[in-house]
């Protein structure tokens, strides 16, 4: 796979004046993992004590495997084999990870080879639902990496564009596992089924199609067909359908932050500046400069959340993009990130994998509009719905993402829109106002 254009920073220097978290700092870690992106949208569970568990049986689970390598764990094994620097890196990474909470090191990963034959379970296990939050892993490399990123070696391994790269690729395969029959498994009535009462309840499945309620699995094909699953039209009225000049959400989500004057180039890593770089986000776009100094738009999907993304604007697809790019990366400050991850989504939005579908509005004043769904973690799939040339309403469906939470964007032109939603400000990244697919966000000027 491709990397990222214009990502440059992805390989960047480490910044010397940041750090991540340092050995012995009991408090701080606990700080990170608690405002960690997995455990903001809730595939992550409340006690950290939790993913040591998980982490050791898992390990364990994973070393009575008899096979070799699926194909794309063969192909990291490979490359670490071969790129001696990127290996050595990776070893460090293991050992920092190890020397963060030395009391329980023996309940982590301890080496490449337990780390591969782990990535090579997971490409066949899906997400079992669990009642106790304390025990909810829904994101197992998540975990698996849980103390990895939380380190120096850690931060630089997975902004490696090769080590990236291979990483999406055993990501895809999982996804092609959960996109099959086999995965059904997890999708039962029992305690840790994701149709039992306890899960219906809380990801309100009673506002979703369920293909066939009294039958096996639902009904649904795969695990993936549950958890992109369809709304219901009356959970999701386009209450500003009368006005054409409403800019609808395109997800459900919260809002993270909306930003004026937005500049083609911008420093990414600047955490209490502007994190959006126009020319990376759009991964160099043709019509990219039209949207100098315009807005843009950013909301987050937690687990829970509806994971279709529909049309803000009516209009005619101009552009339609997959852009591959990073997942486990996360935005290097000098403290703990107390927000979640929030802060690192503005960083992320510039150099996750993520889709551009490009919407010339039919809305006279408003022009184009970027629609950015951005994949963060576990997330390997942002799949299309529309093509080039397609007309879209405002509320048409334009694609979805398969397994995870995530984020999303909206680019504006310059002085084309008013929003009509509260923003949001670093000091409180994790108030943001609910929105909602075709509730209004924004107003043509």
């Amino acid at each position: 796979m491709t990397s990222c254009a214009g990502a440059a920073p992805r390989n960047g220097p480490i910044d010397e004046g940041t750090t991540m978290v340092r050995p012995g700092t009991a408090a701080t870690l606990e700080a990170r993992y608690q405002n960690s992106f997995g455990r903001a949208a809730g595939y992550l569970p409340r006690n950290r004590r939790a993913v040591d568990t998980w982490l050791t049986r898992f390990v364990a689970r994973a070393q009575q495997r008899t096979a070799g390598h699926v194909p794309v764990v063969q192909e990291l094994a490979e490359l670490l084999e071969q790129d001696k620097p990127l290996r050595d890196l990776v070893n460090l990474m293991i050992e920092q990870a190890q020397q963060l909470d030395p009391e329980h090191k023996h309940k982590h990963v301890e080496n490449i080879g337990e780390m591969l034959n782990c990535l090579d379970e997971i490409t066949v296990t899906a997400p079992e639902y669990r009642l106790d939050p304390n025990e909810r892993v829904f994101f197992p490399l998540s975990a698996l990496f849980c103390y990895m990123m939380a380190t120096d070696a850690g931060w630089e391994a997975f902004r490696n564009v090769p080590f990236s790269d291979a990483l999406r690729n055993v990501l895809t395969v999982w996804c092609e596992f959960l996109d099959s029959p086999e995965s059904r498994y997890v999708l039962n009535e029992g305690p840790d089924g994701w149709l039992c009462q306890a899960a219906s309840e809380q990801n309100k499945l009673y506002e979703f199609v369920i293909p066939d309620p009294g039958a096996l699995y639902g009904g649904f094909a795969s695990f993936n067909a549950f958890f992109n699953r369809h709304i219901k039209p009356e959970f999701r009225p386009n209450g500003a359908k009368e006005d054409p000049e409403a800019v609808v959400s395109p997800n459900d989500g919260t809002v993270v932050r909306y930003v004026s004057d937005v500049q083609l180039d911008a420093d990414i890593f600047d955490v209490k500046g502007q994190p959006y770089s126009l020319r990376q986000m759009l991964n160099g776009y043709a019509d990219t400069e039209r949207f100098t100094g315009g807005d843009v738009f950013q909301s987050f999907l937690s687990g829970a959340d509806y994971h279709r993304w529909h049309a803000p604007v009516d209009g005619i697809v101009k552009h339609v993009e997959r852009v591959p790019g990073l997942m486990f990366s996360e935005l290097k400050m000098e403290k703990v990130d107390d927000t979640a991850g929030t802060l690192s989504q503005g960083y992320q939005a510039n150099v996750n994998t993520r889709g551009l579908v490009v919407i010339e509005s039919t809305v006279p004043g408003i022009g184009q509009v970027c629609v950015i769904p951005v994949g963060i973690t576990e997330i390997s799939s942002v799949k299309f719905g529309v093509g080039v040339g397609d007309k879209v309403t405002r509320g048409d469906e334009l694609g979805y993402f398969s397994y995870g939470g995530s984020s999303m964007c909206l680019v504006f032109e310059p002085g084309k829109v008013d929003f009509t939603v509260p923003n949001n400000t670093i000091e409180h990244a994790d108030d943001g106002a609910p929105v909602f697919v075709n509730g209004r966000i924004a107003t043509a000027k």
